[in-house]
């Protein structure tokens, strides 16, 4: 609040004005104005598509616009390339991280400028001295001598804040920069935001996390389509009027509601242990039922799911699908089963970003579109048009890259591509990271149809607010194990906390637990 009391009536560091973008079939941007005041927190909201990631390219020199104009610092700025936008102190942290898995940390904290010294060699003791001081400044626990390749998702996430702290910035844009966070991480990153509020820089944050826009910024404006729809003060406004600019209705979270009837088990999990992984886990999982996993990063949530998946082995254990003992060797033999998993990863995981988006609809049932080793384009587009009607796909063509998708998009292209395969069981690990509201109301929509479609779906995710809305049931996870077993309609918050954090002695035939 002091910055913003501060900063209210300052001129703004940065304008950008009437800001126009084109791409063959589609005008990203149409005409759009944004400002952001020094040490100020801006906030840019919008669904996904609505032009945010585009906005913040054109801004950091990825991306020449078609018309406007970047002013900093009352002086028109035309940035080439993102070297001259990083020189000028506009610093852009991806959403998508861009950094080299085979360089050490520090290596890519200093990318592009590593410190030198005599004969234009490089300064390794300078380079691991200042990339260390720089880590301890946000409190990570590995070594600026570690390789990325090693580290995980969400450690590479703050290799990618560390880089924008090398420079003196005057402007930095977070592209959703917690979706990849544990909640140890999340305080250090708000902590971050405020020291470079106190040094005079403007932040712009990118995020579909209301809560961390209403706790850290001054101002909120939002893209729908392309275009501005407004700019109000955070204090004056409310989650519910944000929502309605940002798809230009009013959002009913709920407007599908879970199912009630239930089959025999479709999956039956026993004692599963993988070494160094999970311990003892147990759960089931009913033709028609949602059944959900809550816990904290790196509780084995995932590991399990890929387990079932037949992506690990496990060392002892039983798995049922559907009555029968499998042992999958590959991740083959469970789709041919019956089994899908939406990974949590669709960028590296889930898609092909190079394909085009027919292409990566029917990847994963690639036998029922071909005929002697030929494919057929007909049948091919058949399945992108029934899931991209049913889905509610927003892209120009069946021909566009998905890379060049939005988030939210690309996941419902990874949706449509299990569900072409006609799974019985559908395991979704962390299905809305990174969508903005609308899309994912629609995706938690679509969980709750499938379900009592007759489906058993798994669905694996780190946001206590959809545990609760979609699931019939919770499995909560902490250390490799399942802690309790909760009907979602009659839990707490302070008991799934509880569960999640080790700070139970519960047990899934705990009391208040269902078995």
């Amino acid at each position: 609040m002091t910055a913003m009391t501060q900063n209210a009536e300052a001129r703004p560091v940065l304008e950008l004005v009437d800001i126009t973008k084109r791409f063959p079939g589609v005008v990203a941007l149409n005409k759009v104005s944004f400002d952001v005041r020094p040490g100020e927190v801006h906030a840019l909201l919008g669904e996904n598509g609505a032009g945010k990631s585009t906005l913040m390219k054109v801004l950091a020199g990825k991306h020449r616009p078609n018309g406007g104009k970047i002013i900093l610092e009352d002086e028109e700025r035309v940035f080439d390339t993102p070297k001259e936008a990083k020189r000028s102190g506009i610093v852009l942290i991806h959403q998508e991280q861009s950094l080299v898995p085979e360089m050490s940390v520090a290596e890519n904290i200093f990318l592009g400028s590593t410190p030198r010294k005599w004969g234009n060699r490089v300064d390794w003791k300078r380079l691991h001295a200042d990339s260390t001081e720089i880590l301890e400044r946000l409190k990570c626990d590995f070594s600026s001598r570690d390789l990325v390749s090693s580290l995980s998702i969400a450690k590479k996430q703050m290799v990618e804040i560390a880089r924008a702290l090398v420079f003196t910035p005057k402007i930095v844009v977070f592209d959703e920069p917690t979706a990849s966070l544990t909640d140890h991480e999340k305080p250090v990153l708000y902590d971050v935001i405020r020291n470079l509020q106190a040094q005079g820089v403007g932040i712009v944050y990118i995020s579909h996390r209301m809560d961390e826009i209403f706790q850290l910024s001054q101002r909120i404006s939002v893209l729908r389509d392309g275009e501005y729809t407004g700019t109000v003060n955070t204090a004056e406004t409310d989650e519910e009027s944000v929502t309605q600019m940002m798809i230009g209705r009013s959002l009913e979270l709920d407007h599908a509601s879970k199912p009630s009837e239930f089959g025999g088990p479709m999956l039956e999990v026993r004692g599963l242990t993988v070494k160094g992984v999970c311990s003892d886990v147990s759960f089931t999982v009913r033709k028609g039922e949602i059944v959900g996993m809550y816990g904290l990063v790196g509780a084995g949530r995932s590991e399990v799911a890929e387990t079932i998946f037949g992506l690990r082995h496990y060392t002892a254990g039983e798995i049922r699908l559907d009555g029968q003992v499998v042992d999958f060797r590959s991740t083959h033999d469970a789709v041919t089963s019956g089994i899908a998993l939406v990974p949590e990863d669709r960028k590296d995981q889930g898609l092909v970003l190079g394909m085009n988006c027919r292409d990566n609809m029917t990847l994963a049932g690639l036998s029922t579109v071909s005929s002697f080793g030929f494919m057929k384009s007909r049948d091919e587009r058949a399945v992108y048009d029934r899931y991209q009607q049913a889905m509610k796909i927003k892209s120009p063509s069946w021909r566009q890259r998905v890379g060049n998708l939005s988030g939210g998009n690309q996941q419902k292209i990874v949706i449509g591509k299990w569900l072409h395969t006609h799974p019985r069981l559908l395991i979704l690990d962390e299905p809305t990271r990174g969508i903005d509201v609308g899309s994912k109301a629609e995706i938690h929509a679509l969980i709750k149809e499938l379900a009592r479609s007759g489906y058993a779906v798994l669905v694996i995710s780190s946001e206590m607010p959809e545990v609760l809305g979609v699931s019939n049931r919770i499995i909560a996870m902490y250390d490799g194990r399942v802690t309790a077993e909760f009907d979602a309609d009659n839990v707490g918050e302070d008991q799934l906390v509880q569960a999640i954090t080790g700070m139970t002695g519960s047990t899934p035939q705990a009391a208040g637990a269902v078995v």
